[in-house]
C-alpha cells in the first residue's frame, strides 16, 4: 500500500516553517501602526496550526528515505498546498481579492512566476508588500533544493546527468541531503544579504532593498511599485542586471566560488554558453534599434540590456514598454523567455543545459549523414551523454511545447485576444512574469482576465515551475500501484 505518511510529515513542516515566516509582515504592520497586522496574526495561527497537526498525525513515518514515488508526490504537493496558504493574507487583507485571485497571487509568488493581478501596488500595506516578496524568495530556494535533489534522482528532463555532482538521498543518506540543503541556503543567503546592502547603498529605502532583494534573487519579479524597476535609477538597474544574472548561475558553482575555487565556474560550459547568449540577445535587440533610429542614449541602452537580462532570466522586471521597441525585438525577448537560465539555479524555463544537449544531438545527426559509418559519442563537458538523458530532454523539450500550444488554445477560449493567450501562456509556462494584451493593465496586472483564464494560468504555473513531467506523472494510474 502507498504509503503518504512520510509526504504528509515533510508537508507539514514545511507549512509551519510558512506559517512563521508570516511574523514578519505582521511586525512590520504592527510598526506601521496599521490594524492590518491582525490579518497576518490571524493566518499565522490557522497555518502553523493546521501544519502542526498534519506534522504530528504523520510524525512516526520518516523511519526512512523517501521513495520516487513519495519523491514525486511531495515535490508536487508542496507547491500546491503552500500556495493555498500563502494565499491567506490576500483572501483576508486589504486587496479585496477572491480565492481564485489570492491563489494566482500566491501561486505566482511561489513559482516565482511573477504575474500578478494586483492593481495599485503603491497603496497596499507594507506587510502585503513584504509577503509578496517573502513568497518568492521561499519559492526561488526551494526550487534549486528541488532541482540538485529531487530532479536528478527523478529522472526528470535529463537531470540524472548531473546525479554525479549531486546526490543520492533516497533510500539511505537523508543526511547529505540536509548537507546541500544547508550549503544551498548559505550561498542563498549571502547573494541575499548582498543584495540588500547594494541596494541600501545605491539609495533604495531599506523596506523596499529588502523586498526586492528577495525577488530579485529567487528570479521572481515582485515589485513594490506597479511601474516596477522604472521606479529606480541607473545605478539600481545596473546592479539588479548583476544579481539578476549571478540568481540564475548554478548553485553547485557558486557553492564552489564561495569556497574560493572560482575556475570550475568560469570553466563550466553552460555558464559561458548563458553569458555569451545574453550578450547576443542584447545586441539583437539594441542593434535594432540603432538600425532604425541611427542612435541610442544610455537610457535607451540600459532599458534593454535590463529587460533582456530580466526576460532571458525569468525574473520578469519592467523598465518601460518593451512592446513599443517593435516586432523583431519583441520576438526576441519572447524567445530568451523561452530559454531560460542555467539548470540548478532559481532560473526557470526550459535551461541552458538541455538547450547545449538538443543543439548537440542535432549537430551529431547531421554529421551522421555526411559519415554514416562512424561511430559518434555525444558529450558535455567531457562526460558521456547516455541515450536515457538526450531521451528525457526531448520528452521535456515536446511536452513544453505542446503544453505552450494546449494552454495557449485553452486560454483564447476563455475570451482573451491571441496576444493575450498566447503571452498568457508563455509567461506562466516557462514561469517568466508579464503578460501583454488589451486586457493587461498599464502595470501589468492580469486582473482583467477571467477567472477560468486565471485558474488555467494557475496549473500552468505549477506544471512550469516543476517542469511539468514531475507534475503529469501523477495522473498515470500505474504511478500509484505498489
Amino acid at each position: 500500500m502507498f504509503d503518504v505518511r512520510p509526504v504528509g510529515y515533510l508537508v507539514g513542516l514545511m507549512v509551519m516553517a510558512m506559517g512563521a515566516t508570516m511574523l514578519l509582515p505582521l511586525l512590520v504592520d504592527l510598526a506601521e501602526g496599521r490594524e492590518h497586522w491582525t490579518v497576518f496574526a490571524e493566518s499565522l495561527i490557522v497555518t502553523c496550526l493546521a501544519g502542526g497537526l498534519v506534522a504530528l498525525s504523520c510524525r512516526n513515518a520518516m523511519g526512512h528515505g523517501l521513495s520516487i514515488q513519495q519523491a514525486f508526490l511531495l515535490t508536487t504537493t508542496v507547491w500546491v498546498v503552500l500556495p493555498l496558504f500563502g494565499a491567506l493574507p490576500f483572501v483576508l487583507g486589504e486587496t479585496g481579492l477572491g480565492f481564485v485571485d489570492a491563489f494566482f497571487e500566491s501561486m505566482s509568488g511561489m513559482t516565482t512566476t511573477g504575474t500578478t493581478v494586483i492593481a495599485g501596488l503603491d497603496d497596499l500595506p507594507k506587510g502585503l508588500l513584504l509577503w509578496r516578496g517573502i513568497l518568492q524568495w521561499l519559492g526561488g530556494l526551494g526550487i534549486v533544493i528541488v532541482a540538485l535533489v529531487f530532479l536528478p534522482e527523478m529522472r526528470v528532463g535529463g537531470m540524472q546527468f548531473f546525479r554525479s555532482e549531486g546526490f543520492d538521498t533516497f533510500g539511505k543518506a537523508l543526511p547529505r541531503t540536509i548537507d546541500i540543503s544547508k550549503g544551498v541556503l548559505n550561498v542563498y543567503l549571502l547573494l541575499t544579504l548582498s543584495c540588500i546592502l547594494v541596494y541600501f547603498v545605491l539609495g533604495m529605502g531599506a523596506f523596499d532593498a529588502t523586498v526586492h532583494a528577495f525577488t530579485t534573487v529567487a528570479t521572481g519579479g515582485f515589485s513594490t511599485y506597479d511601474v516596477s524597476f522604472a521606479a529606480f535609477d541607473a545605478p539600481v538597474q545596473y546592479a539588479c542586471i548583476l544579481f539578476m544574472i549571478l540568481s540564475t548561475l548554478p548553485f553547485v558553482r557558486l557553492m564552489q566560488g564561495v569556497q574560493g575555487q572560482l575556475r570550475p565556474l568560469w570553466h563550466d560550459s553552460q555558464v559561458r554558453t548563458y553569458l555569451r547568449w545574453i550578450g547576443y540577445a542584447a545586441l539583437l535587440v539594441v542593434g535594432y534599434e540603432i538600425a532604425v533610429t541611427g542612435h541610442i542614449d544610455e537610457e535607451g541602452l540600459r532599458a534593454r540590456l535590463f529587460n533582456t537580462v530580466s526576460l532571458f532570466s525569468g525574473t520578469g522586471y519592467g523598465d518601460g514598454d518593451v512592446t513599443a521597441w517593435g516586432s523583431f525585438p519583441f520576438v526576441i525577448l519572447i524567445a530568451v523567455g523561452a530559454i531560460g537560465g542555467c539548470t540548478g539555479s532559481t532560473g526557470c524555463s526550459i535551461k541552458i543545459f538541455r538547450y547545449q544537449l538538443m543543439l548537440r544531438a542535432l549537430g551529431q545527426q547531421a554529421r551522421r549523414i555526411f559519415h554514416p559509418n562512424s561511430v559518434m559519442v555525444l558529450r558535455h563537458e567531457g562526460r558521456r551523454v547516455e541515450d536515457e538523458v538526450l531521451q528525457s530532454v526531448m520528452l521535456l523539450f515536446t511536452v513544453y511545447i505542446l503544453s505552450l500550444g494546449v494552454f495557449s488554445v485553452a486560454l483564447e477560449l476563455t475570451g482573451l485576444t491571441l496576444i493575450e493567450s498566447v503571452t498568457g501562456a508563455w509567461t506562466a509556462i516557462f514561469n517568466i512574469g508579464p503578460a501583454f494584451g488589451p486586457s493587461v493593465g498599464a502595470t501589468g496586472s492580469v486582473q482583467g482576465f477571467p477567472e477560468t483564464a486565471k485558474a488555467l494560468m494557475i496549473v500552468a504555473m505549477l506544471m512550469g515551475r516543476l517542469e511539468i513531467l514531475a507534475v503529469l506523472v501523477l495522473l498515470l494510474p500505474r504511478f500509484w500501484r505498489p
